[in-house]
């Protein structure tokens, strides 16, 4: 907890009140990063492959899109690191604040980008720069996000508060997913044309909301008391002190990596997969999007069951519902009902969701506070990229070479939930280590 001058400076009521606005700044701040972040993955899987990869055959422009959609996950890690160095010695607002910025501005650029009919290959190139810093960007967000609401929340609901942050990233995607169906209702030219540019552009309305609602949350508790113990003295590089563990890092991410497979396979992937088999392309989308409003609750939900029994049994949990349901999803995606893709896309929630909800605090429990925000970003970011950079590249590319047969898809998502669950059951519980360590 936070030094006995730290506490003085909010009543009980007061602190209470704070954690709540922290929680909802975490919350609206997570909702931008990864509207922004997975609009990305939308588009890649439905328009950037005819606009920016116009020459190719179309199963290898879409791999190709898919490819730029990797580079924002290869560039997380970076932004952890980057963004968690400052914040382990600034203090993580003023991290969330840039990392804010630098998204949103990124994803109004993406808007603007003109066609490869009008500059040729630099539109991608000029894609895949701006994906990076948005990837960079998330790679920030998360933890700053995260280790706030964590360590302004009540001990015995840390779990659950964190996870507001986690809940943050299929709100993103409703609301990303519901105004890209609004636009592909267009008429297929118009929409390629400019109709996709307008939910990128709309980002400029949400960064500024954002902002003014992050610029009022207090810094950390737990970090001013930290600083306050140690004379803010600077020591080493947190990166040094985090990777003199390693262990700890890749134990994390390879724990978690099976959430984020399932998570950009079923947000890229499946959506193509199901248009491919028959579903109109609105009607795809619509029904990710009920999926991801179920997934709000169910991500608070569990996390709220992890701090009560836990966060490793809800987490293989998960693990196994995804390894027994994965093939009757990809069933349902294949059907090309509007009613069956929308149960897919719900029964996916249900299976990320125990994944997903307790992570933020699981994740963020295995490092002492002066390193929390690079350890806990490093560990996130680097399970993105290894369960998520490359799946929808892998996927596809399966999909493409087997005739869109779903045993190989499958396949190695129930290969990667098996990972997850046995590093997993090699961990220690999180739930009632001592945050307040420096």
């Amino acid at each position: 907890m936070p030094s006995p001058a730290t506490a003085e400076r909010l009543s009980a009521p007061e602190r209470a009140t704070e954690a709540r606005r922290v929680v909802l700044s975490s919350y609206l701040g997570s909702t931008l990063e990864y509207y922004d972040f997975l609009l990305y993955g939308t588009a890649a899987s439905l328009v950037f492959g005819p606009v920016f990869f116009s020459g190719l055959p179309p199963a290898a422009g879409t791999i190709a899109s898919l490819g730029t959609f990797a580079a924002g996950y290869l560039a997380r890690p970076i932004g952890g690191v980057l963004f968690g160095h400052f914040g382990d010695r600034a203090g993580r607002k003023a991290m969330l604040v840039l990392a804010m910025t630098v998204m949103g501005v990124a994803s109004v650029l993406i808007g603007l980008v003109p066609p490869a009919s009008v500059i040729g290959p630099w539109g991608a190139i000029i894609l895949v720069a701006l994906r990076v810093l948005q990837g960079i960007a998330i790679g920030g967000e998360w933890g700053g996000a995260a280790l706030m609401a964590l360590e302004h929340a009540d001990p015995r609901r840390r779990g659950y508060m964190a996870a507001f942050t986690n809940a943050g990233a299929p709100t993103g995607a409703v609301l990303g997913t519901l105004v890209m169906t609004l636009f592909a209702l267009l008429p297929e030219d118009e929409f390629m044309l400019w109709g996709w540019r307008i939910p990128f552009l709309l980002s400029a309305v949400m960064l500024a909301i954002g902002l003014f609602v992050r610029a009022k949350v207090s810094e950390s508790p737990i970090f001013r008391a930290a600083a306050e113990q140690t004379g803010n003295e600077p020591g080493g590089p947190p990166i040094v002190e985090v990777l003199r563990r390693p262990k700890v890092v890749l134990v994390a991410a390879f724990a978690c990596l099976a959430g984020f497979a399932l998570q950009t396979a079923f947000t890229t992937f499946g959506i193509t997969y199901a248009v491919e088999a028959g579903t109109p392309r609105p009607d795809a989308l619509f029904g990710f999007a009920i999926g991801q409003f179920f997934a709000i609750f169910f991500i608070l939900g569990y996390a709220r069951l992890s701090d009560r029994f836990g966060r490793r049994p809800v987490m293989l949990f998960g693990l196994a519902a995804m390894i027994v349901l994965v093939y009757p999803i990809l069933g349902l995606l294949a059907t090309g009902n509007f009613t069956a893709v929308a149960a897919a896309f719900t029964l996916y929630t249900f299976c990320h969701g125990a994944m997903y909800g307790p992570m933020a605090a699981y994740i963020s429990e295995q490092f002492g506070t002066r390193t929390r925000y690079t350890g806990a970003s490093l560990g996130y970011q680097l399970a993105t990229l290894l369960g998520g950079g490359f799946t929808p590249v892998i996927l596809a590319t399966l999909a493409a070479s087997t005739g869109n047969s779903i045993v190989p898809v499958g396949g190695f998502i129930i290969v990667l939930g098996a990972l997850s669950a046995v590093v997993l059951l090699t961990t220690r519980e999180t739930k009632d280590n001592d945050l307040t360590a420096v």
